[in-house]
C-alpha cells in the first residue's frame, strides 16, 4: 500500500467546497500541467522550499550545509545541484525561509488531526477535502482515511484530476465520498498531452463514469474546467467541453477564473523556469469569466 506525503493540512477553508472545511493537500501527480497552482505538489517525493522574501540572510543554514549548497545573500540561496535533501538546514532557519515540502503522517494521526474539527463541519454543513497533487494516487491508503472519515459522520470530497484506475476507486473511495470535484482541463486529445502532459481519454472516461454512478454510491459530481489564458479558455476548447458535457447529460459545471499566484510557488522550489505563461500574471477579468459561461449556456450547461 502506498503512503503519500502530505503536502498541507488547512484548516478553517472556505475555498475547497462546500462549508467549513479542513483541506488535505497530498503529494505526488500523475499530471504535469505547465500552469499548476500547487507545483510543489507534483513530486511524490519531499522538497526543500526556500522563500527570498522572508529570509534574513543571517547564514545560519549555511553553516549547518554539509553540501555546500547554500550562499546567503543570493535571491537564489540554494545550489539545487549539490543539495542532497538531508534538510539539516531547516532545522536552524531562524525566519523560516527553509522548509520541507511533504511530511509523513500515519492513517490514524491524520484522522484525528481531522476530526477535531467535527463540530465545524457539522454546524456548517462542511467536511473534509482530499486533494494534492492527486489523492487517487495512493487509493487504498487515502480511500483508508476516506472510510475512517465517513464512519464518524464526516463528510468527504474528493478533488481529482479524474486519471485513476475507476475500479480501484469503486473498491476503495466511492462508498465514503459526499461529493467529488473532477478537472476537465483540455478536450483535444493532443493538446492535453501538450499542456498536461498525459493523454485525456481516461479522464473523459472516468468522468461518464463518475457521474453514471453518482446515485449509486450517493455522492455529488461537479466537472470544472480552470480558465488558463490562451490554453483552456479559448472558444474551440469550452465549446468542445461544452458540447461533450451536454452529450453525456452533465447539466451543471464550474468554471475556475486564473489565479496566477502559482508563480511565486515555482520559485520557491527552484523551478521558476520559462515558460509560455510567465508573463501571465493577472487574475481573470469579470468580462472574461462572462464570455466563458455564456459558451455554456449556449449549451444549456448551469455555470456556478
Amino acid at each position: 500500500m502506498l503512503t503519500p506525503l502530505v503536502l498541507e493540512v488547512k484548516g478553517n477553508s472556505l475555498d475547497d467546497g462546500p462549508g467549513i472545511r479542513s483541506a488535505v493537500f497530498f503529494k505526488g501527480c500523475p499530471l504535469n500541467c505547465i500552469w499548476c497552482h500547487n507545483p510543489e505538489s507534483k513530486s511524490f517525493a519531499a522538497e526543500l522550499s526556500y522563500d527570498h522574501n522572508t529570509c534574513i540572510g543571517d547564514g545560519t543554514c549555511a553553516l549547518h550545509c554539509k553540501q555546500n549548497a547554500l550562499t546567503p545573500g543570493l535571491i537564489d540561496v540554494v545550489d539545487r545541484s549539490k543539495c542532497n535533501l538531508c534538510f539539516e538546514c531547516t532545522k536552524f532557519c531562524p525566519a523560516k525561509s527553509l522548509s520541507i515540502l511533504g511530511k509523513s503522517m500515519s492513517q490514524d494521526e491524520l484522522v484525528k488531526k481531522l476530526s477535531s474539527d467535527k463540530p465545524f463541519y457539522d454546524v456548517s454543513g462542511g467536511g473534509v477535502t482530499l486533494s494534492g497533487g492527486e489523492a487517487t494516487m495512493a487509493m487504498e491508503w487515502v480511500g483508508g482515511v476516506a472510510k475512517a472519515l465517513h464512519e464518524k459522520g464526516i463528510r468527504v470530497l474528493l478533488e481529482t484530476c479524474g486519471f485513476f484506475e475507476y475500479e480501484k476507486a469503486e473498491e476503495f473511495m466511492l462508498p465514503y465520498l459526499k461529493n467529488i470535484y473532477c478537472d476537465i482541463k483540455l478536450i483535444n486529445e493532443e493538446q492535453h498531452i501538450k499542456y498536461c502532459g498525459v493523454s485525456n481519454k481516461l479522464i473523459l472516461e472516468n468522468i461518464k463514469k463518475m457521474f453514471a454512478d453518482r446515485s449509486k454510491y450517493g455522492y455529488d459530481f461537479l466537472p470544472r474546467t480552470p480558465l488558463i489564458p490562451g490554453i483552456t479558455d479559448t472558444e474551440e476548447n469550452l465549446t468542445g467541453i461544452a458540447a461533450f458535457l451536454k452529450e453525456n447529460g452533465i447539466p451543471k459545471t464550474e468554471l475556475l477564473a486564473y489565479n496566477p499566484t502559482w508563480h511565486h510557488k515555482l520559485e520557491k522550489i527552484g523551478k521558476a523556469e520559462a515558460n509560455e505563461l510567465k508573463d501571465k500574471t493577472s487574475f481573470q477579468s469579470n468580462e472574461q469569466l462572462t464570455r466563458a459561461k455564456d459558451i455554456y449556456k449556449a449549451f444549456g450547461i448551469e455555470c456556478i
